[in-house]
């Protein structure tokens, strides 16, 4: 297939998955009107679910044109098409319900295409062929007919009897969880054998998939826990993890600053313990003054939640910056160690003149820091040009000549 047919095939697809995308929002806005009590979601967050799917088309489509050769593009395409055409097919099969009956055509179609369509399901070949398209090797081939049988079977039990089906049911789940940790392993696989550039796209992935697994995770925990209000949060970045996906996909892909990985991961780790910290402290602390006022006054007072917003105030820059020393000095030492280095150098290099030693602590330094295979320093031959740069280095040292 030549570029130019692979970009027009997959902005095709995307147009075809954001033209479904709008389409379905459009009826489920029709559904809340005629049926209010059928609306399980409200408006606007329809319409933030619909940004986050038009992702997979839309970065999927970019990949795909750019990179046909790599099945990942296509991959997202086929996700992001699947997707938007059950973000129609339901609510149009349920506005046909709620309408009389022969009013709407192809109703039965689209109640099929619903039943038969593999949704986010595909999203577990993503990190299985993530980022080159293809598989580790030949030997995670069992994984990713496992994950493919589970898509099959995971459709196939609507046509079933109800005996049968729920049988396949139970198999096509037990082939996915076994397809999913197989996915997760050979993402962990390449990160421990990758290097330079594609260590970077990994991490990209991975960052995605945390976002998103950390949300479902808090969510589960509120949930069991009755905490609705945090339960609605976990929700949103879940959400936002999965949103987050076809655009880490992307940048590692295109290799679209692939670097900034590392300083996301930073700052997520620093204002993640950071705001968790905090918002531990702020409830803690109205908690603990709730129950010095009573004790002391036999009833409460609105001084508990000004005393802790204080607190928070105050605790805001010394809790961020022991936070963001720990986790370099934790998750980035190799980097931590090479900026006390250089700071270290830029002192000892104010008040150095000597040229020979200069060059060797230049040298180490570098060694240090860069840890490259050979290292070496050049000096401009002429003698004045040298005397000069050395003159220059005593009087900004601070020195008399």
């Amino acid at each position: 297939m030549s570029r130019r047919t692979a970009a027009w095939l997959a902005w095709s697809l995307c147009v075809t998955a954001l033209a479904l995308l709008i389409a379905g929002t459009a009826v489920s806005y029709l559904l809340r009107s005629s049926a209010p009590a059928s609306a399980d979601l409200p408006l606007w967050l329809d319409l933030v679910l619909v940004l986050g799917f038009a992702a997979y088309p839309t970065v999927g489509a970019l990949v795909a044109s750019r990179r046909p050769g790599n099945a990942v593009g296509w991959l997202l395409c086929a996700v992001g098409l699947a997707v938007a055409a059950v973000s129609f097919t339901e609510p149009y099969t349920n506005y046909a319900r709620a309408v009389p009956a022969g009013s709407l055509p192809g109703v039965e179609l689209a109640a099929f295409l619903d039943s038969v369509n593999p949704g986010v399901r595909l999203a577990i070949f993503i990190p299985l062929l993530f980022p080159y398209g293809r598989l580790p090797s030949r030997r995670w081939r069992p994984v990713a007919w496992l994950a493919g049988g589970g898509v099959v079977l995971n459709v196939a039990y609507y046509w079933l009897p109800d005996g049968l089906s729920k049988i396949v049911l139970a198999v096509s789940f037990v082939c996915l969880f076994a397809g999913l940790l197989g996915a997760v392993a050979s993402v962990v696989h390449r990160l421990r054998h990758a290097r330079g550039e594609e260590r970077q796209q990994i991490k990209w992935l991975v960052y995605a998939a945390s976002v998103m697994f950390v949300g479902a995770l808090g969510g589960l925990g509120s949930w069991w826990l009755s905490l609705s209000p945090w339960a609605g949060v976990f929700w949103y970045v879940t959400l936002f993890g999965f949103a987050a996906i076809p655009i880490a996909v992307g940048a590692a892909i295109l290799r679209y600053r692939l670097y900034d990985i590392d300083v996301i991961i930073n700052r997520t780790l620093v204002y993640g313990s950071l705001t968790a910290t905090l918002v531990a402290l702020y409830f803690g602390g109205i908690v603990v003054l709730q129950r010095l006022f009573i004790v002391l006054t036999g009833q409460q007072s609105t001084l508990a939640v000004v005393a802790s917003t204080l607190l928070i105030a105050a605790l805001f820059t010394p809790l961020r910056r022991r936070i963001q020393g720990f986790i370099d000095r934790r998750f980035f030492r190799r980097k931590y160690d090479a900026a006390k280095t250089l700071e270290a150098f830029s002192a000892k290099l104010r008040d150095e003149t000597d040229l020979d030693a200069l060059n060797a602590e230049l040298v180490g330094v570098v060694r240090e820091t860069m840890q490259p295979a050979h290292v070496s320093m050049w000096l401009h031959p002429d003698p004045e040009l040298r005397d000069k740069k050395q003159r220059t280095a005593i009087r900004g040292s601070g020195h008399d000549e």
